[in-house]
C-alpha cells in the first residue's frame, strides 16, 4: 500500500479513468450528504486562511502498478460516494459557467476536459469515471447530455438537480464555489494486487459516509476475492437481478 496527500482535482486530473467494480453497492449519497459538502465547499472558499478541505480518501487498485503511470483504470475500492458526487458538482458547475470563467482553469471546457472526459478517447474510455450497474448509463447519457435511460438511477439524477438548484441560487458565489472545490484533499491509496487484501481494507475503512447494507456486505464478500470474469458472470447472472427486483430503493433495506 501507498499513500499520498494530494489535491482531489489534480488527482481526477492525472488519473486516466475511475471504475467502479461491480461488487460495490450503487451510489447511495442522499440530498443530507450533498449539502454537507457543498457547504462545506462554500465555508472553504470563502475563507482565504483555510487552505484545504480534507473530504476521505480514495482507495484503488490499478493492477501491477502503485503509480498513476498507465492508461490503466483504477478500480476504485472505496471513494465511490465522494468521487461520483463530486463528478456531479462539477458537471453542474460546468453547464452554469457557460463561457466565463471565475476562476483560472475553472470554464466549461477546461472542467469536461480536465475532470469528466477523456476527450481524445473513445467508448467507455472517453469517460474519467464508470459507474456499476444501475449508475452507469445514467452518468454516461448526463455527460453525454442525452436521454435518461428508462431505468435511470434516482441518485443520480436527483443529485444533479440538487446542484444544478444550488448552483443556480448562488450565481454570485461562482468563484466561490470553484476556490472551494480546489482545495479539497484526499489520500490517494493504491493498493497492490498481489500484496494488499482490497476486502479487508475496504471495510476498514468505510467507517464514515453511509453505512453498508446487510446486502451490499454479503455481496462484498462473495465477490470481492473471485477473478474479475467470474465476478462478472455471477453479479449478471444471479445478483444483478435481485437488484432490479427490489428496485432502487427497497434494495438496501429490503433485501
Amino acid at each position: 500500500m501507498k499513500a499520498t496527500e494530494a489535491k482531489l482535482l489534480a488527482f481526477i486530473k492525472k488519473s486516466p479513468q475511475f471504475v467502479i467494480p461491480i461488487y460495490q453497492r450503487t451510489y447511495s449519497w442522499t440530498e443530507k450528504e450533498c449539502r454537507q459538502l457543498w457547504e462545506d465547499i462554500l465555508r472553504t472558499g470563502s475563507n482565504d486562511d483555510i487552505t484545504a478541505h480534507f473530504v476521505g480518501s480514495i482507495v484503488y487498485i490499478e493492477k501491477g502498478l502503485y503509480q498513476v503511470s498507465s492508461q490503466s483504470p483504477l478500480l476504485v475500492i472505496d471513494g465511490q460516494q465522494r468521487l461520483t458526487t463530486v463528478t456531479l458538482l462539477i458537471t453542474a458547475l460546468a453547464n452554469a459557467l457557460d463561457d466565463t470563467e471565475p476562476v483560472e482553469g475553472f470554464s466549461q471546457r477546461k472542467l469536461r476536459n480536465y475532470y469528466l472526459l477523456n476527450p481524445e478517447e473513445d467508448g467507455e474510455q472517453h469517460f474519467k469515471l464508470i459507474l456499476s450497474q444501475t449508475d452507469k448509463d445514467s452518468l454516461i447519457a448526463i455527460l453525454n447530455k442525452s436521454e435518461q435511460p428508462k431505468d435511470s438511477s434516482i441518485r443520480v439524477t436527483e443529485n444533479l438537480k440538487l446542484f444544478e438548484s444550488l448552483i443556480k441560487d448562488s450565481k454570485d458565489k461562482l468563484a466561490t464555489i470553484c476556490k472551494g472545490l480546489a482545495k479539497l484533499l484526499v489520500v490517494d491509496v493504491a493498493l497492490s494486487r498481489d500484496q494488499d487484501n482490497p476486502q479487508l481494507i475496504f471495510e476498514s475503512m468505510n467507517s464514515t459516509g453511509r453505512e453498508l447494507s446487510q446486502a451490499d456486505l454479503i455481496r462484498n464478500y462473495i465477490l470481492m476475492g473471485l477473478e474479475p470474469q467470474l465476478q462478472t458472470k455471477l453479479y449478471e447472472q444471479y445478483w444483478r437481478p435481485m437488484e432490479v427486483e427490489f428496485g432502487q430503493e427497497a434494495y438496501g433495506t429490503q433485501f
